[in-house]
């Protein structure tokens, strides 16, 4: 069976099939492939297909029929010639029906097209704990996000983003160790109210032997630097000093908590605690030994209320410590928000400078040095998009067949290449019609070169999709300048890394692809 493809003009991509005998082209609605080019007679050319031969056959048109280049009244064509057309060129294809089994296994994930569900809500999520945790975190908490941005600009959520970052930062991080060296002053503060306690029961131990608390000397406490006031009082709450409130019952919160505490905590012998006003409460046991069962026993309680200058200035320079870290924080915050919005911006900006110089015809592609491979897809939409509309832009009129380059000494250049190569390789034309493949490329795709040569590469596997994707990284190389392309395929059971380099010709059209594969290990 053979076809026509148009490789050159408007209708580039069509195809036409030929029946056996003659296929009479042209514009008049009466012929076998109407081809309503301008340009093109109403009865342009005959195609008669033969057991042994095809040919082609002018058919008095005004503008001519060209056969790679050359025009002709009447000749043989064979497999991959060119026949050129005013405003078109065309190219004949034989394809061969064989049945071609490609042995692979293909998950449920790569087997599914993609569609708008699933790029909103990412399917199913996949089976390890590390994707897993990376779906949870694309597909259900960032969508909140993606709510809020519709309602804010992207460079104001950054902005609110870092700034909450450098708080939360300076937060965890300048807290903790405030904290600590504030646990240390109050143990320091602690361990001196402890050092009084025992002061009073050393200089008081005759009157503690005796219980008779009303002997007890507390004045030093008066002079003590830092003490607020203090409160000494026996088990059942009645006060002993200061002698100006001797025999009443506290009612001081601290003191009462104190005692409460010792009901609960008889082992503890000192009790600390913040109080309002920067001040910090210590409370002790006083213990007195008892001559009869030869053990110190509690006698009463002293709850002491500091205020010390160094806990004052401690809180003032924490204060200001944090003050001072989170405006540095905030600056840095400033730097670190400019240099990502800018360094995202760049390339983008790029993008559409160049696709503006590419519309008024100053360049052919959108191509960056910047690397940034989240933006290759839209460079690749976009770089397609040019294509297809400097096609449809152009004049027609200005079209010659002799302007369009054969694929043959290019793709002689790929099967030069290949002959070196380590690993799979195929070599295709302009069409991705199968050129070349070595044996290894035959093990890893199923197809052999005897029974599928001259054939389009959709028409020599039974899987679309790999097929797909060698057709689809062809058509970006091509739309970017020749660039490679990469793509991942299971074959055989196992994954490859497939990259698809394209070669341009003077015209600009790609004439050939070389495809290697790379397992992935």
């Amino acid at each position: 069976m053979y076809k026509l493809v148009v490789v050159g003009g408007k209708a580039r991509g069509q195809e036409f099939i030929l029946k056996p005998g003659d296929n009479s082209l042209g514009r008049d609605s009466s012929c076998d492939i109407q081809f309503p080019i301008e340009g093109v007679s109403k009865k342009h050319l005959t195609v008669t297909i033969t057991d042994d031969v095809v040919y082609v056959q002018d058919m008095g048109s005004a503008n001519g029929t060209f056969l790679n280049g050359k025009i002709i009244k009447r000749a043989t064509v064979k497999n991959g010639d060119k026949i050129g057309l005013p405003n078109a060129v065309m190219q004949l294809v034989q394809v061969q029906e064989k049945k071609v089994v490609i042995k692979r296994k293909i998950s449920n994930q790569r087997e599914r097209e993609e569609s708008t569900e699933d790029l909103l809500k990412g399917g199913s999520p996949p089976d390890s704990l590390v994707g897993k945790v990376f779906w949870l975190f694309k597909y259900k908490f960032m969508p909140s996000l993606h709510g809020i941005n519709q309602e804010y600009e992207w460079r104001v959520m950054l902005a609110i983003f870092t700034t909450a970052f450098a708080l939360i930062t300076i937060t965890l991080t300048i807290f903790p160790v405030l904290q600590d060296s504030k646990e240390v002053l109050v143990n320091e503060i602690a361990n001196r109210g402890a050092h009084y306690a025992e002061e009073i029961g050393r200089m008081n131990a005759v009157a503690l032997e005796q219980k008779n608390l009303e002997r007890i000397d507390t004045t030093f406490l008066d002079s003590e630097e830092g003490v607020v006031s203090y409160e000494l009082f026996d088990l059942e709450g009645r006060i002993v000093r200061p002698i100006t409130r001797l025999n009443e019952y506290t009612n001081d919160p601290f003191s009462v908590q104190t005692r409460e505490w010792f009901a609960v905590n008889k082992n503890s012998k000192v009790k600390k605690q913040l109080l309002e006003n920067s001040q910090i409460g210590i409370g002790k046991i006083i213990l007195a030994y008892n001559t009869k069962s030869g053990n110190p026993e509690p006698v009463g309680l002293i709850a002491i209320r500091f205020a010390p200058r160094t806990l004052a200035v401690e809180a003032s320079k924490s204060s200001k410590l944090y003050f001072e870290s989170l405006i540095t924080s905030f600056l840095v915050a400033i730097v670190f928000f400019g240099i990502i919005y800018y360094l995202t911006l760049k390339p983008i900006e790029e993008i559409r400078f160049q696709t503006e110089e590419a519309l008024r015809g100053k360049r052919r592609n959108v191509e960056s040095k910047l690397l940034f491979e989240e933006l290759n897809p839209v460079r690749n939409a976009v770089n397609t998009t040019l294509q297809r509309i400097r096609e449809l832009q152009r004049d027609e009129s200005e079209i010659d067949p002799n302007d369009i380059e054969g694929d043959d000494s290019y793709v002689n250049t790929l099967v030069e290449f290949m002959l070196g190569a380590q690993g799979p390789v195929i070599v295709l034309n302009s069409s991705k019609n199968l050129i070349k493949l070595n044996t290894e490329a035959e093990d890893v795709c199923g197809i052999r070169l005897s029974m599928s040569e001259g054939m389009n590469i959709l028409d020599i596997t039974k899987e679309r999709g790999f097929a797909a994707t060698l057709i689809e990284l062809a058509d970006n190389s091509a739309n970017n300048s020749g660039t490679s392309q990469k793509g991942h395929y299971e074959l055989q059971g196992k994954q490859y890394d497939i990259f698809v380099t394209s070669l341009l010709g003077k015209d600009g059209f790609a004439k050939g692809f070389y495809i290697t594969f790379v397992l992935d290990t």
